[in-house]
Parts: structure tokens; C-alpha cells; sequence
């Protein structure tokens, strides 16, 4: 069925008796020409990139749980490419591309709202910072506009923009086309969409083995419905998130250069809109928007340990709410409603893994740290291509295993082999 306001219509006046189910609950075959492991966003927009670009439709996404069930459904739905590192901003501005027709491609609403992303600057040398980074994104074809105090405080007018403030703004860097995406949506979306182009999604199975032939992968052993069967593949494909390093275990891959670790989002009580855009805070780490509900939706730094509860500690609760007043003091007696976590799998150099390998039959997504969300477009369109061609596309040629043994990081921040640091 195709969604349209015509459809609406129709069903308004038929009762609504001929919606159909947004996507199937196939049984599983016994073979597969790929099989896709995680069915998040990044493995739900590879299923559908498969089938939709390069005809392969013999695909099935394995989820432990529900989908949308891991941290496409825990995060603050920012979408954004303002990145200084080329492989990067190219990479992200692709994202940026497929985001704006997204809800054309799926024929799904996911929300995007392009109402810019802000990063605050608090002292001249932040400025000079911004300036170079937004230099570097004109370059990248990337939109960017530097804003002094008065342009931002225009902008946003909630801000504390005094020279009392905790932390004075002197300006701050704006690309105005990024924004936000309703994440729910985007794995509804993509899901709905692979499943009307032949995919099998299959929920409620979860990994518990690969099968292998010598050094290679030939399919995966599941568990659904309390037994366990064994399903074949030319091509399996590993996009689980924080969740990587305990699937790939499974393989006999111990050792990979990411680390498991908690972030968590914050909602507060609706208000009436306030915050026109994402803001971030400059002399922390802090990022909040507005909600269509009305909520305020922030978070920012992980939690400083390993782990894979999606749950986090009060510190964080209390970094982030502090930042968040200082930079709004009028937000101060706003309650808060709800928090989650999501199980990050933060890369040594803060970009992520998109190859072949590490072993013949197997393809890898991970090491997203805080990129993940906005990536989903991009990420399952190149994640598809490396899997159909057996190669890397230009845009992720540099995203691989081999980098951090060869000593060609990527590093955004250039902070350094430390994870909790990107």
C-alpha cells in the first residue's frame, strides 16, 4: 500500500478497515543470498539498499529483539555534517543528501526538519575555531554561516547571551540546512521499505553462532521461538552497534578497536517552543532541541565506563542539566520526565568502520560513537555497495580495520586512541 493523502481519505470512510500491516512476520528460509545482522537503523537502510539500488532482494535483517528496539530508538534525533576532516564531511554530507528526500524515497514521513544546528563559541579562541571549521565546510560544499553575539542571541533568544552569563557567548557556527529526524520513524521507514521490496525482517531471532567453513562465513545459527536452526548465506553482514564486540566474539574475533560504552538522552516536561534550532554548548558537552511535542530533548557526554546496560549514573544527569541552565537559566525549574540509554561502540579515533572482513564471508558497521543516528542514510547506502561489490565506495574507502594498524586515524578531535574522548 502506498501512503498518500488520498489513502487517508479512503479509510477515513471506509472505517479504516483496509490499512494494512506497515511490513510482514515471515518465517525464515533456510538460505539467503545476504543476511544482515542488527535490524537498527543501519541495518534496516543496508537491507534496503540492497534491494533498492543495487536488486538485491534476497535479504534477511536479524533482530534479537523488536526493531528499532537498540539505539535508533535512544537517541536525540539530531542529523548534521559539519565536520572538519574530509572523509568525514564527505561522508555526512551524503547523509545530509539522502535525509532531505528520505520521506520520498520510503514513501514514510521521518520528520526531517531542517531548523540548523548552532554550536555556541565562548571566548575569541572558540570563534577562530568555528571560523576555520566553517571554512573548511564551504569548502566540503557544505552550508555554514559564523554568527557574532547579537545574531545568535536574535536566533535564540531564550540564550544568555549577558556578560553576567556563567559562560559568555561570543558567537557561534550555524549550518542551517541540518536539524532533526523523527527516529521511530526512520527505522519504520526503512523497515517498511525493504519489506515491500522482498526483504525478510525477521524479529524475535537472535544470534547465537556463525557457521563457518574453514576461515570463512557461511550463515548464522539463531534462536526464535525457543529453537534453534541454522540459516545460510553468501554474505553476512555485522551492524549491531554496542553490540559488536560480543556478536563478532562469536566468530573468534576477539580483539577490535572499539569500546563498548552507555550515552544517554533526557527528555523534560513540554513548554511552548523556545528553541528554534539544535543548540550546542561550547564550553561542555551539551546539545538540546525542541521536541513537535514540546519537550526538550539533550544529552551529552557518555558515561565513563564500559558497558552494555542501556541505563546510565546521576553524574551525567547532573553535568548535562547543569549546562543546559547555564546556558538557559529560564529552563531551571523545568521538570524532567523521562532519560534511556543507548550502548555506544566508540571507535579509537571517533569515526566509523564501514569493510569488508575481517573475515571472507563477513562485512562490518561499526565504531559509531556519537555519529550514529545521523549517519543511517549514508551509512546503509555505502554499507550496501561494500557488500554487493565486495569493495568499499569512495566515501567510506577510508573507514576501515586496517587504518589503526597503519597508523591513518581519523580523528576529528584529535584527541587521541581514547575512546570516551570523541
Amino acid at each position: 500500500m502506498r501512503y498518500s493523502a488520498f489513502a487517508i481519505l479512503k479509510n477515513a470512510l471506509r472505517g479504516n478497515r483496509d490499512w494494512t500491516p506497515a511490513w510482514r512476520k515471515p518465517e525464515p528460509k533456510s538460505k539467503y543470498d545476504v543476511i544482515i545482522i542488527g535490524g537498527g537503523g543501519h541495518g534496516l537502510s543496508t537491507a534496503f539498499y540492497l534491494a533498492s539500488v543495487h536488486g538485491i532482494t534476497n535479504v534477511a535483517v536479524i533482530e534479537k529483539g523488536y526493531l528499532g528496539s537498540g539505539n535508533v530508538g535512544r537517541n536525540t534525533t539530531i542529523v548534521r555534517s559539519n565536520y572538519r576532516l574530509t572523509p568525514n564531511s564527505r561522508f555526512y554530507e551524503k547523509s545530509m543528501e539522502l535525509w532531505r528526500e528520505l520521506s520520498h524515497t520510503l514513501n514514510y514521513n521521518v520528520m526531517f526538519s531542517p531548523r540548523g544546528v548552532l554550536n555556541l563559541a565562548h571566548n575569541p579562541g572558540q570563534m577562530d575555531t568555528m571560523a576555520e571549521r566553517g571554512n573548511q565546510m564551504r569548502l566540503m560544499g557544505v552550508r555554514s554561516e559564523l554568527l557574532d553575539r547579537d545574531q545568535v542571541a536574535r536566533l535564540n533568544p531564550g540564550l544568555d547571551v549577558s556578560g553576567s552569563a556563567r559562560f559568555p557567548i561570543e558567537g557561534g557556527l550555524l549550518q542551517p540546512d541540518a536539524g532533526n529526524a523523527r527516529h521511530d520513524a526512520v527505522a519504520w521507514g526503512y523497515a517498511r521499505g525493504a519489506d515491500q521490496l522482498g526483504v525478510d525482517l525477521l524479529e524475535g531471532t537472535e544470534v547465537v553462532d556463525f557457521l563457518k567453513e574453514g576461515d570463512t562465513i557461511v550463515g548464522v545459527e539463531v534462536m526464535r521461538n525457543g529453537e534453534r536452526s541454522e540459516i545460510r548465506a553468501e554474505k553476512t553482514g555485522v551492524a549491531v552497534a554496542g553490540n559488536t564486540g560480543r556478536v563478532m566474539k562469536m566468530a573468534g574475533v576477539d580483539h577490535l578497536p572499539i569500546e563498548s560504552t552507555v550515552l544517554q538522552a533526557f527528555v523534560s516536561e513540554s513548554i511552548k517552543p523556545i528553541i528554534p534550532n539544535v543548540v550546542t554548548f561550547g564550553a561542555g558537552h551539551l546539545y538540546v532541541s525542541q521536541s513537535d511535542k514540546g519537550g526538550l530533548v539533550f544529552g551529552g557526554n557518555i558515561d565513563y565506563y564500559n558497558s552494555y546496560a542501556q541505563r546510565g549514573n546521576l553524574p551525567v544527569w547532573e553535568e548535562v542539566t547543569s549546562e543546559l541552565v547555564a546556558m538557559f537559566p529560564n529552563f531551571a525549574r523545568l521538570r524532567l520526565l523521562r532519560s534511556w540509554g543507548g550502548v555506544m561502540d566508540m571507535s579509537m579515533d571517533g569515526s566509523p568502520i564501514i569493510t569488508t572482513g575481517p573475515l571472507p564471508g563477513m562485512y562490518l558497521n561499526a565504531g559509531w560513537c556519537y555519529g550514529g543516528f545521523k549517519a543511517t542514510p549514508a551509512s546503509g547506502w555505502c554499507f550496501a555497495h561494500t557488500i554487493a561489490n565486495d569493495k568499499a565506495h569512495n566515501l567510506n574507502a577510508l573507514f576501515t580495520l586496517e587504518r589503526f594498524k597503519d597508523g591513518n586515524p581519523i580523528d576529528e578531535l584529535g584527541a587521541g586512541p581514547t575512546p570516551w574522548y570523541h
